[in-house]
């Protein structure tokens, strides 16, 4: 539980710093104590030089305090030097018993350390620098620790990527601004800046995914009761901490198949099926429908032509009108239908709720925009749900549209052609 605990908060530091360093001082805190460490160190990599800084520190020998700003370490050069050159961890059990270590033995002696752990920071593209773990015993390290420390290594590798993504991020909208008396100028700083801004989006979805995926196992681990009996508050509490975790990976996955499509990235599956089967299973699989709203599922009885096209992104996008529907439909009906025609088959989902004004419809497929934008709005959301139903619709050959009136509901109807024919991807978005 310390650890999942730990883990957690560090996310947390993750998402709501303003600065890196926060959340390496904040990792050492937490986690430090959990694995027994004496003191740690973050060391990053200081430009295109050989050398590494120290970005933080947890614990140090007072007497070293004055001068630890001033401290730099040689790429490949001590352990925490060789894990940053050689991508890998490298772990001392015991200074003192290593003869080749005789070098080292000195300042072990020191600084009063006598086990280290040595975690390279590192991303899909490059090494950052490293993370380094001092023990006043001698220790071996089991999975368990490692696993964690490896954790903590990967959030904090996610959090110095952040930071050289937005400071690159900054300087191309300075630069855009320097430059906006040049029209192509302009326009070129502009669409580097959406790579920019679309790869930051991809590299932190993938490396959130990595915390919180260990979350989720630490959770099932706790829920089979490996770690001892549960009582039944603790049993309904776990399934909570399950379901929030199901939600938030669920949104970050669709982040990352939304900045994928933008850059021209997501492929389509290509399938044959009943055009039934997607509508099913949505309405069988999404949840959040309120007790007193009833769903209605209309689709004809006789047989119908068979879909070829990606099934599984059909169920998305519907699940997602059908949670959207249920979202603003707190008691009344949301009905869901299936027509087929002139080779297309169309989706609609009518919910009997609060209704979309007319001068607001545009904006719901908008990414991250809904009508009611303000902090204290009343209904939750990213606004990231029906801005990819729609262009995943549109990369099907299809589209999205809206009808509604306030206080009467909404009805979003999906055209789709039976047969997948390839479209190209700029107009999908």
């Amino acid at each position: 539980m310390r650890e999942l605990t730990a883990v957690r908060e560090i996310v947390q530091a993750f998402l709501t710093a303003d600065r890196p360093e926060e959340v390496f001082r904040f990792a050492l805190e937490r986690v430090s104590p959990v694995v027994g460490a004496t003191f740690a160190s973050v060391y990053l990599i200081d430009g295109a030089s050989e050398l590494m800084r120290l970005a933080a520190a947890y614990n140090w020998p007072r007497r070293y305090e004055p001068w630890l700003g001033e401290m730099r370490v040689r790429l490949g050069f001590g352990p925490s030097g060789e894990a940053a050159s050689e991508r890998r961890a490298i772990e001392i059990p015991d200074v003192f018993a290593d003869p080749n270590l005789e070098d080292w033995q000195e300042v072990a002696s020191e600084l009063g350390f006598r086990a280290l752990i040595a975690l390279p920071l590192q991303t899909t593209n490059r090494v950052l620098g490293a993370v380094t773990f001092y023990f006043a015993d001698a220790r071996h390290f089991n999975s368990e620790r490692r696993g964690l420390l490896r954790i903590v290594a990967a959030q904090m590798a996610a959090t110095a990527e952040k930071a050289a993504l937005i400071d690159e991020l900054r300087r191309a909208n300075a630069a855009l601004t320097e430059s906006k008396a040049e029209v192509e100028q302009q326009y070129l700083a502009v669409v580097e800046a959406r790579r920019v801004k679309d790869e930051f989006l991809t590299n932190v979805t993938h490396e959130l995914r990595t915390p919180l995926t260990a979350v989720m196992g630490y959770i099932s681990l706790l829920q089979e009761e490996f770690s001892g009996p549960l009582t039944e508050s603790q049993r309904h509490d776990l399934t909570l901490a399950r379901d929030a975790s199901e939600r938030l990976l669920a949104l970050i996955d669709n982040l990352l198949e939304m900045t994928t499509l933008s850059r021209g990235g997501l492929d389509v599956q290509v399938e044959t099926f009943d055009p039934r089967d997607p509508l099913r299973e949505a309405a069988a699989t999404t949840k959040g429908r309120p007790e007193p709203t009833e769903l209605r599922i209309e689709v004809p009885d006789d047989p119908m032509p068979f879909m070829r096209s990606d099934r599984r992104k059909l169920t998305k996008i519907l699940s997602n009108l059908l949670s959207n529907a249920y979202k603003f439909t707190a008691r009344g009906v949301v009905t869901a239908s299936l027509e087929v025609a002139s080779g297309r088959a169309l989706y609609r989902v009518h919910d009997t709720g609060i209704g979309v004004p007319h001068a607001s419809q545009r904006l719901v497929f908008e990414e991250f925009r809904q009508v009611d934008g303000s902090l204290t709005r009343r209904y939750g959301g990213t606004g990231l749900g029906l801005a990819l139903s729609r262009r995943l619709a549109r990369l099907l050959g299809g589209d999205i549209d809206l009808a509604s009136t306030p206080g009467e509901g909404s009805t979003f109807t999906m055209e789709i052609p039976l047969e997948y024919q390839p479209v190209d991807t700029e107009s999908a978005g």
